[in-house]
């Protein structure tokens, strides 16, 4: 499953690159998110809950960066494992650049998904997919407009 998008955030692109690796930020801007702890520079572990059609689970991964050429582009690597429900598991390009008024973040995820959630539809799947995209870019949005100063 496929998603892309963008969005013009209204800082500079230190500050949204800065923000992308900030646990507090993560935190505040996963949807269901209950923890995010720095590993490593490129390694955090990650626990959210989600309701997904008529499934909840809680889910416990890691989020990897990759190929991270500050403050231009970087990789997400994720995986989750949500008990009985299935596991998730993918990759996020993300692309940084100056634009008018701030700095324009793109991003193309590809993900999986197997057990129950597979079973699930991949219609509800990709829509839920792309609400929970859309809810952590308005999160992360407002938590960078906050380091504006």
């Amino acid at each position: 499953m496929d998603i892309n998008g963008e969005r013009l955030l209204p800082v500079s692109r230190a500050i949204v690159w800065d923000s992308l690796f900030d646990t507090k930020i993560l935190m505040a801007s996963v949807p269901g998110c209950e923890s995010v702890e720095k590993e490593s520079d490129t390694l955090y572990r990650v626990t959210t809950l989600l309701t997904i059609g008529p499934l909840k689970a809680r889910f416990k991964g890691t989020l990897t960066i990759a190929d991270a050429q500050a403050p231009d582009a970087c990789t997400l690597l994720f995986e989750g494992q949500g008990g009985a429900v299935g596991m998730a598991k993918g990759s996020a390009k993300v692309f940084l650049e100056d634009a008018e008024g701030g700095t324009k973040l793109s991003y193309k995820a590809d993900s999986q998904i197997s057990g129950k959630l597979a079973q699930v539809g991949s219609r509800l799947i990709e829509s839920v997919a792309k609400k929970l995209s859309g809810v952590f870019f308005d999160k992360f949005e407002e938590a960078v407009k906050g380091k504006q100063g």
